[in-house]
């Protein structure tokens, strides 16, 4: 007697339905852009917006934005900024 799973591998199928969600798949969406603001003077770095004046690029994630970057507003450092929900 074969099993279901033989019989995928013997067919070269894959026992996966189409429609499981794979992590290889979940990886691949792009997640939503975030904000940070600086905890000192308030200003708002988004990520989609980027900072092209400085060098940073739309849609630069903050954990690529260089850690000696620092506030145009304020000069405080990239640690002294939190995520906010806008």
């Amino acid at each position: 007697m074969i099993s279901d799973l033989s019989f995928y591998l013997i067919e070269g199928q894959s026992p996966v339905s189409s429609n499981v969600t794979t992590n290889s798949s979940i990886e691949s969406q792009p997640q939503d852009f975030q904000t940070w603001m600086c905890l000192i003077c308030g200003w708002v770095y988004d990520e989609s917006a980027g900072l092209p004046e400085e060098g940073i690029a739309a849609g630069t994630r903050w954990a690529d934005v260089p850690m000696n970057w620092t506030c145009p507003e304020c000069g405080a450092r990239k640690e002294d900024f939190e995520m906010v929900m806008i």
